[in-house]
């Protein structure tokens, strides 16, 4: 572990006018804070601040950020409070902590929401000052260092979760050191077999790799020099995950994998670059369709590079990577080589930097965009891990969105009244459907029409966040406007036959505001859809406003705020056996959703529906974010009932003889009867087998599922 000094040291190396003074009191701070606490290795949990803050410096950024690194754990895990921490340090240090302190002190409804909210949390502070996510970022890649302390739940749900989420920022961000780092940390848990197999394969390879690369590296600067080019050029090892990827994708091993390192040749000028590439394509064959210019397109994260793959020496296939100092620079620092740390906190995003960020304003747009957290984090991992496709708007500008995007996505990604009016599409001046693959350089032109709303299956089209949430948000309204409708006629029949007004009950608003504040809701629209929905009968109102007509007096109804929805679904008689729970009670009527067959073990969440009792869905299945909020109720598995379900695995296999046979004794050694099997061949040697079968919970599941992933020819098991 670092001594302050030493830390003090470093910042001093990179910015010697520092106020090293302002560390070392971070430090003795938060020695203080954390006295007594120790991490699951048994180490003292100061460790950890200390580490963060020296892989902050690494980055070389400012004070601010290396105090914030030592502080990032005190507001969350010690008697530390906003107010003190700004006594001691200001507010811009204890904005950055804030921003990095995850949400601990309201009562979420799951392990997921928890995480969904701190990660907004920490959206809206990094849009202000983007250091408070390459903190987190550092923070993140500490706590993957020392991952195997954690038991293998923890280590799977956390290396999940850093591969969707975490690995991605660092890549929009541009430090593509970390993301490789957090990747293959990631692997290593998440595919512990194919982990071992790429280390052993390229640690037996090193030898042999060195050798290769030396030989590249002396010819091509050589030759450089002799062209009159000062430059220098080095080989890198690319990360075990890519080099896995590429083993899936094209269905081969290690030794048929030729391109496992990447040349980087950095040179003085952009023209330099480019005499460069003439350079390389004169000494080698350049393999056709594999070159890249990212210096006249820099990359979202402002890399900029000529890319090109040519038939180097012994006629393997190699990388070359050419590039400017500047842009060397911004490689392998990012946004800490580009980024103009303001003096005070909310000094926002420089115009000349405007651009590069695009990206997070998106992000801080759509996520306004979406009321359920596990929607809003589901929809981010889509935006994230995407490659990007590049097209032009029929004025000529240049738009930037998500491979896979469609003419619906350029549509709302220009402007939400253009999306919802959308109609039809022009692509290169042709008609093309709305489900179309926008390609890199497609002219877009969009075809409006006042009549025009967005319908249902533009979900299965629109792949980026901000499309997607305004198209639901809009499909949600028009629910609740059919809902308050269908409340308004249900009502307006059942005081008709009691002889009450309906009209009159509108017009009189004291007598409206005390029947809604009577039922728990807001307003006259939300006791419309609480009857719509079934949340709330008629018969109910009718006895709220006539209690002298019964017997007795009225039968309060039950409160929403109360959550007592049980009285409003049908019951059924006897003892359940459906598994779930709503609010302790077991006898509801349930149906669990086909679209994604929910296990016990599943984060679950239960959808009202009208005389059918509750739906349940897994609490990220797609349909479930689809569905109106309103009629949501949380559920959970009932512990003690035991019940089988049905599942689909879809095993993704190379297509050989013999390897069916060991997936199904796979299955038999676990205890599982296969229900129903499909099969399918593809003509790239792959084979795509859906298994259907009865399963007690997600544990048996996971374990079923790492028995296959083991199996030599196995590329892929998903969950259907």
């Amino acid at each position: 572990m670092l001594t302050a000094q030493e830390l003090a040291s470093k910042v001093s190396a990179y910015q010697p006018l520092a106020d090293v003074e302002f560390v070392h009191r971070a430090y003795a701070f938060a020695e203080r804070a954390h006295t007594g606490q120790l991490r699951k290795s048994g180490d003292p949990y100061f460790v950890h601040p200390v580490s963060v803050a020296a892989i902050v410096t690494e980055l070389r950024l400012d004070v601010a950020s290396v105090c914030a690194a030592l502080l990032h754990d005190v507001l969350e895990d010690c008697s530390v409070s906003e107010r003190d921490l700004e006594a001691e340090f200001g507010p811009e240090v204890t904005f950055l902590v804030d921003g990095v302190t995850k949400l601990n002190q309201i009562d979420f409804r799951s392990k997921q929401d928890r995480v969904a909210e701190s990660f907004r949390k920490m959206v809206g502070a990094m849009s202000r000052d983007i250091r408070v996510l390459v903190v987190k970022l550092c923070d993140r890649l500490d706590n993957m260092r020392t991952l195997e302390h954690m038991s293998l739940d923890g280590q799977e749900r956390i290396a999940r979760e850093t591969m969707d989420i975490y690995a991605p920022l660092a890549n929009r961000l541009g430090l593509s050191n970390f993301r490789n780092e957090l990747q293959d940390l990631s692997f290593r848990y998440l595919q512990p077999e194919g982990f071992a197999t790429v280390s052993h394969a390229v640690e037996k390879d090193e030898p042999r790799r060195q050798a290769a690369s030396a030989k590249v590296c002396r010819l091509l600067t050589n030759k450089l020099s002799e062209q009159g080019f000062p430059a220098q050029v080095s080989g890198r090892q690319k990360g075990l995950y890519s080099i896995w990827r590429k083993m899936q994708d094209r269905q081969c091993g290690y030794e048929q994998i030729y391109d496992h390192s990447a040349f980087r040749v950095v040179v003085e000028s952009v023209a330099d670059c480019y005499a460069t590439l003439g350079v390389v394509h004169s000494m080698w064959t350049p393999v056709p369709g594999r070159f890249k210019d990212y210096i006249a397109l820099p990359k979202p994260n402002m890399y900029q590079a000529l890319h090109t793959t040519v038939f180097g020496p012994d006629r393997q296939r190699i990388e070359v990577q050419t590039r400017t100092r500047e842009m060397h620079q911004v490689a392998e620092y990012g946004i800490a080589a580009h980024w103009r740390f303001r003096e005070k906190i909310g000094g926002g995003i420089d115009a000349k930097d405007a651009a590069p960020f695009a990206w997070l304003r998106q992000l801080m747009d759509s996520q306004s965009e979406f009321t359920d957290p596990a929607e809003f984090l589901e929809s981010l991992k889509g935006d994230l891990f995407q490659d990007e496709v590049f097209v032009f708007t029929p004025k000529g500008d240049l738009r930037t969105f998500v491979r896979g995007s469609t003419p619906i996505d350029f549509a709302f990604g220009i402007h939400t009244n253009l999306g919802t009016r959308c109609s039809g599409a022009r692509v290169n001046g042709s008609v093309v459907p709305l489900g179309y693959k926008l390609r890199n350089g497609d002219l877009v032109e969009i075809v409006t029409s006042n009549e025009q709303q967005p319908v249902k299956e533009w979900l299965d089209w629109a792949v980026t966040s901000r499309a997607r949430g305004r198209i639901r948000t809009h499909l949600r309204q028009l629910q609740r406007e059919r809902s308050i409708k269908l409340g308004r006629e249900l009502l307006e029949r059942e005081l008709h036959a009691a002889g009450i007004s309906f009209a009159r009950l509108e017009k009189n608003a004291r007598e409206l505001a005390e029947l809604c504040a009577h039922f728990g809701v807001k307003g006259g629209d939300e006791l419309f859809v609480g009857v719509g929905y079934g949340r709330i009968k008629p018969q109910q109102i009718v006895e709220a406003l006539s209690p002298k007509q019964h017997e007795g007096g009225p039968t309060p109804p039950p409160s929403i705020r109360e959550g007592r929805i049980e009285a409003f679904v049908r019951k059924v008689t006897g003892k359940s056996s459906q598994g779930i729970l709503l609010n302790g009670t077991d006898d509801m009527l349930v149906r669990y959703t086909k679209c994604c067959n929910p296990l016990p073990g599943d984060d679950i969440v239960g959808f009202l529906t009208r005389g059918r009792g509750i739906t349940v869905h897994r609490r990220n299945c797609e349909k479930a974010f689809t569905s109106d909020p309103g009629r949501r109720v949380e559920v959970k598995w009932d512990a003690k009932a035991k019940i089988n379900r049905p599942v689909r695995l879809t095993v993704t296999t190379a297509n050989r003889p013999g390897i069916l046979a060991t997936v199904g004794s796979t299955f038999h050694a676990e205890g599982i009867n296969i229900s129903e099997a499909t099969c399918r061949a593809s003509d790239d040697g792959r084979a795509t087998n859906t298994f259907t079968f009865l399963c007690g919970d997600v544990t048996q599941l996971k374990g079923v599922m790492r028995r296959l992933q083991k199996i030599d020819g196995v590329v892929e098991v998903e969950r259907a």
